[in-house]
């Protein structure tokens, strides 16, 4: 320990290293001689003798174990000093690096106005990733510094049992610089000049190690008594300002706290100063999802909108984590946050992690560092690659797909020039269903990815540029020539030579059929590249050369020649069917609230496993699906309603016109909405158990939308046509309490009538249900009058049966000595229940007074 004794910086990281170990190999060799020791005296001793000795370890040697363990601790504390020695050096000189390559140079002339724009961006970027490489350091740092707070508590827990007699204070007074150091270090790296955007400055940065020094000579010099005291004002001190600072990058919720689907938050959280969150904001702004994606994006989080309260100031930048969910994540797709600040500008920053935990939350979260505030959401969109094509050319084989190539000749361009490609994969589903819908496109056997380039305008293409991408062959064919070589593997010798030589013919002619087409896209229109020469190679590889400047690039395996007109269609439907999904709309409801409606719009892809999840969550009772409608990504479906329906919306306002809800679509979320039900007049629909309505869709593309204040309105209410979409609606009648009784609004008849109510309440409870219906029809009763006698008697089939007789009795003509009885029986007759009729003129024979018998 002597050289580990000496001043701080004299060692190297091999000395401490091997000290470390031999001391911990001294520490070993102390507990067990002592182990053993204490078991062979432990069975000696007697229960009399010393409490010392009763453990079977001298006092010499439990000093001697405090010494071992305080020197593997200090050598630990040395080893930590330096490597956070080293990691300071480090970040002081990326610090500079950042700061050097952020001056902006001098002013030129009008001249290199555009180069030195690119150069200043270039420089940006550059000091970007120097900022992002101080910051990981700074972390490691501060692990660190919490590692030596940890090991200093473990000095000062041992030195204080040890007392004066452990030698224990040189090596504490040896060690106290790097701890003041790294003081010093945790104030510079959260003050504001450490934020690191901005290069920083030397001056502000650097920390005053001579006058550390000093102050630690000094504080070696007290007694042991005065620095055990310092060491614990220090340790506190220390513990403080980890306190503080952990508050001050901890990961903070803002928003709500409720679940999002697939058990992620809808709420963001943020790393930043520690008031922050007292002056930070989060609203969900998922009306504004429409006006959030453009081109091919797809939105797979939810709209955050952070503000500040008015007056309150805040420091960036501030990391931002948001909760997504992608479902579909292949290698031509990638996810980006999309921020547009309060002047609806938009940009894109490329999260630093997509999988972590925050808040005590694992998930896919997206992380990015922000230096403004405004509407925040994380979108999938196709993955750009960008590279330099320097003069000595390039090929290039592209990270989404390995075997799309870009090849280069040398002198392509004046000067190295930047490119960008990006890669739509055509799937054979999109393509059948494009042959679906038009037989044009039969001969249409396989199309290539669509590959997008961009070149700059400015520099045209000198040599030609060899593209080579996949194209699959037709399958049909390659079903055919599987089969054909299993044949040719193992012929039947017994036929002709002749026969076998014929099948191999039609299969190379049968190969020979099929043509590949090149189409590009230049100046908004598509065109058949006739002049373009397409080679087969292994694998369903297709090569070809261009010698112009192409957006977009798309190869075509035809069975047969199709006129270009044609070809060009097919390249805009694929380009717009790529970007369109068929969605049904759903409609589901709990049965304990039929007033309340889920309105589902998903791909018909995912229909099944969207109502498996419905039904999950207690939507059983389904109303109806739609017919497939194409839309879209962030297009909207404008819903309306009419009939006797309504929400409560258009309720409160008192105009059904008004009754309009907005559900977005989006490819990669739920888009569910609930709607509140209720009828317009409560006596309409008399004649129904239900009032009826219906619920009306109105399709509303993302481009008929725009900004009106904070919310997306659409442009022209003229520009809403036909409705996509109808579906009918029911919602049940409420029981109505009456206060007069039922039977008050029949006419009782006196018992000398023909057909008294006793008699006809014998027959109601004599009569089945089936007999009731078939004598309305021998009654010859109206169909509405029957459907009002249901209404009115409720559920009892004898209360219905005796409101339809006397309903009979009542519309026959008031003629005296008319012989109702003997109508009624024969329609019982009819029936087929002769014998009630025979029972029904016996009753009334026998009620009669003679002569009155009717």
């Amino acid at each position: 320990m002597d050289e580990a004794q000496s001043p701080h910086g004299t060692m190297s990281e091999d000395s401490l290293l091997i000290t470390l170990t031999e001391t911990v190999q001294q520490l070993e060799g102390v507990r067990t001689v002592g182990g053993r020791r204490g078991r062979v005296v432990e069975g000696m001793l007697s229960p009399a003798e010393d409490e010392d000795e009763r453990g079977g370890r001298s006092i010499d040697e439990e000093e001697e174990e405090k010494e071992r363990e305080q020197k593997v601790l200090a050598v630990l504390r040395e080893l930590s000093a330096f490597y956070s020695d080293r990691l300071s050096a480090w970040r002081e000189a990326v610090r500079k690096c950042a700061s050097m390559f952020n001056k902006s140079p001098a002013g030129g002339s009008d001249q290199q106005h555009t180069t030195g724009c690119n150069a200043r961006q270039r420089r940006s970027s550059f000091c970007d990733t120097f900022v992002s490489i101080e910051e990981d350091i700074e972390s490691i740092v501060d692990k660190l510094s919490t590692v030596i707070t940890k090991l200093d508590a473990a000095l000062l827990h041992l030195s204080t049992e040890a007392g004066p007699a452990v030698n224990a204070a040189p090596e504490e007074s040896t060690h106290t610089h790097a701890p003041a150091q790294h003081e010093d270090v945790n104030n510079n790296l959260s003050s504001p000049e450490q934020c690191g955007w901005d290069g920083g400055d030397e001056t502000h940065t650097r920390p005053d190690n001579e006058q550390t020094a000093d102050c630690t000579v000094s504080t070696s010099t007290c007694n042991n008594e005065e620095e055990v005291k310092g060491q614990v004002s220090q340790a506190e001190t220390e513990k403080d300002k980890e306190a503080i600072h952990d508050k001050s990058t901890s990961w903070i919720m803002l928003g709500s706290t409720g679940q999002l689907e697939d058990g992620h938050f809808d709420a963001c959280f943020i790393r930043a100063h520690a008031d922050a969150a007292k002056v930070l904001r989060c609203e969900l702004a998922d009306n504004l999802s429409c006006l959030m994606v453009t081109g091919s994006e797809e939105l797979v989080s939810r709209v955050m909108k952070l503000r500040i309260q008015e007056g309150s100031t805040l420091r960036f930048p501030v990391s931002l984590a948001v909760p997504f969910c992608a479902r579909y994540r292949g290698s031509y797709r990638d996810v980006a946050v999309k921020m547009v600040d309060e002047g609806r500008r938009a940009s894109y920053i490329t999260p630093v992690m997509t999988e972590g935990v925050y808040g005590g939350h694992r998930g896919s979260f997206a992380e990015v560092k922000v230096y403004a505030l405004g509407l925040f959401a994380v979108v999938s969109c196709l993955k750009r690659e960008n590279y330099t094509v320097p003069k000595r050319g390039l090929s290039l084989k592209l990270p989404m797909d390995s075997r799309i190539c870009l090849n280069y000749l040398p002198g392509s361009f004046t000067g190295p020039v930047m490119a960008q490609t990006m890669i739509q994969p055509v799937d054979a589903i999109l393509l059948a269903a494009v042959k679906s819908r038009n037989d044009a496109y039969h001969s249409v056997a396989s199309t290539s990815p669509l590959l997008y380039l961009t070149h700059p305008t400015s520099q045209p293409l000198r040599r030609p540029l060899t593209l080579t991408l996949p194209c699959p062959p037709n399958p049909e064919k390659q079903r055919r020539a599987q089969a054909e070589d299993l044949q040719s593997a193992s012929p039947h010798w017994d036929q002709p030579a002749t026969h076998r030589v014929r099948v191999l013919g039609v299969k190379s002619k049968g190969m020979s059929n099929e043509s590949l087409t090149v189409l590009g896209f230049r100046d908004e229109q598509w065109s058949v590249l006739d002049q373009v020469t397409v080679k087969n190679q292994q694998n369903g590889l297709v090569s070809f050369d261009v010698a112009e400047n192409f957006d977009r690039l798309l190869v075509v395996r035809l069975l047969s020649l199709l006129q270009p007109c044609h070809l060009t269609s097919l390249a805009e439907e694929l380009e717009d069917s790529v970007c369109r999904h068929a969605v049904t709309v759903v409609l589901q409801r709990r049965p304990d609230d039929p007033h309340t409606i889920l309105v589902a719009a998903q791909p018909s892809r995912d229909l099944s496993w969207e109502l498996n999840k419905l039904q999950a969550q207690g939507y059983s009772s389904l109303m109806g699906t739609s017919s497939e409608i194409l839309m879209c990504e962030a297009d909207q479906l404008l819903l309306c309603f009419s009939g006797n329906i309504t929400s409560t919306v258009g309720c409160h306002n008192n105009n059904n016109e008004a009754a309009q809800h907005q559900i977005t679509f989006h490819s990669q979320r739920r888009n569910l909405l609930q709607v509140q039900l209720t009828e317009v007049d409560s006596f309409g629909n008399y004649s129904s158990p239900h009032y009826k309505g219906t619920a009306i869709f109105y399709k509303v593309t993302r481009h008929q939308l725009e900004w009106r204040g904070d919310k997306a309105v659409l442009k022209d209410a003229k520009l809403l046509g036909d409705p996509v979409c109808k579906m009918s609606l029911t919602l049940p009648k409420k029981v109505k309490n009456i206060n007069l009784p039922i039977t008050a609004r029949v006419k009782l008849c006196e018992e000398t009538d023909s057909l008294s109510d006793s008699l006809l309440l014998w027959l109601s409870g004599e009569l089945s249900e089936e007999e009731v219906a078939l004598l309305v029809l021998s009654l010859r009763l109206r169909r509405s009058a029957v459907q009002l006698v249901k209404l009115r008697a409720g559920d009892s089939l004898s209360s219905q049966a005796f409101h339809l007789l006397s309903t009979w009795r009542r519309g026959l003509p008031a003629v005296p000595r008319q012989p109702k009885a003997s109508q009624l029986a024969q329609c019982l007759a009819k029936s087929g229940r002769p014998d009630l009729a025979r029972e029904l003129l016996l009753r009334q024979a026998a009620s009669t007074p003679s002569g009155q018998a009717r």
